[in-house]
């Protein structure tokens, strides 16, 4: 059996440096909590909690220090947090907060935003906070009519286009594509491409395994956005591609005949996760 391993799965940087910051907190201080899922996979929140770590919903249930998750959170929690003096320890990825910066920045010039992404993810809702009150959420291809009617409606001339940073790179550029078919002339159309690299690379590399391999293995947690792109762009070229967040998951019946399988994991996915699928393989 060969089995091929794709070289960016696993933690990306943002991860890393969130899980080792929450790690070497604890160190410090075992009173710490921190805001929602530091990121989205449960054996590291599993592994965190059993460190000590506590996991709260909302700011308002904290009076201790508090952990901010890679994903981010909207402007009104940094807010509360400095009002009620809650220390805040932020882990937001660098990216996200990069994403921030531009959206604020281009509300207040008066430019009407377009978001690709997933409206409930939580880095999502920690961008639309510093958007204003203009701003509408592409979810996918088939909500650019609503965006494009609503922007209209809204008599702006100025359209920014943004994108979550673990969105599908080749769904934004249709989007993009589209986007600008559907605006007049005497619209200005800023498109920045926030996706951030370690997503793209990743989208990448699954492609090309997954157009190499007869077997398809995506190791990550059930929550994570990055993950199910993964696997979507996988089951595109490879009909046999399964999702799975542990090795227990995987049905090792009849998979050597399949010769060639390929491996690709999330970015919130610990090495030890994707060791412990080889090493099945390897047993089979």
């Amino acid at each position: 059996m060969d089995i091929i391993v794709g070289k960016t799965a696993g933690f990306c940087y943002g991860v890393k440096r969130a899980v080792d910051g929450a790690i070497e907190e604890l160190k410090n201080n075992k009173k710490i909590n921190c805001l929602g899922e530091l990121v989205h996979n449960k054996q590291v929140i599993d592994s965190l909690r059993q460190k000590g770590l506590n996991f709260i919903e909302k700011i308002e249930d904290s009076t201790e220090t508090t952990i901010i998750r890679a994903h981010g959170i909207t402007k009104n929690t940094y807010e509360y947090a400095k009002k009620n003096k809650i220390t805040i320890k932020d882990y937001t990825c660098p990216n996200v907060l990069k994403i921030h910066e531009v959206a604020e920045q281009y509300s207040k010039k008066g430019y009407y935003i377009f978001i690709c992404g997933s409206s409930n993810h939580p880095e999502t809702v920690g961008t639309i906070s510093y958007c204003g009150e203009n701003y509408f959420i592409i979810e996918k291809e088939d909500d650019i009519e609503e965006a494009l009617n609503n922007f209209k409606k809204a008599k702006f001339t100025k359209l920014l286009l943004i994108a979550q940073t673990t969105y599908s790179l080749q769904k934004f550029e249709n989007i993009k594509e589209e986007i600008q078919k559907g605006l007049s002339e005497n619209i200005e159309l800023i498109v920045k491409n926030t996706i951030c690299k370690a997503t793209e690379l990743r989208q990448k590399e699954t492609e090309k395994i997954s157009k190499e391999a007869n077997y398809m293995i995506i190791i990550g947690g059930k929550n994570s956005s990055n993950t199910k792109k993964l696997y979507e762009i996988s089951i595109q070229n490879c009909k046999n591609s399964i999702c799975i967040e542990t090795a227990e998951e995987l049905n090792k019946e009849n998979l050597e005949k399949y010769g060639k399988i390929g491996i690709m994991a999330g970015a919130s996915t610990p090495q030890e996760s994707i060791d412990n699928v080889i090493n099945e393989l390897l047993n089979i």
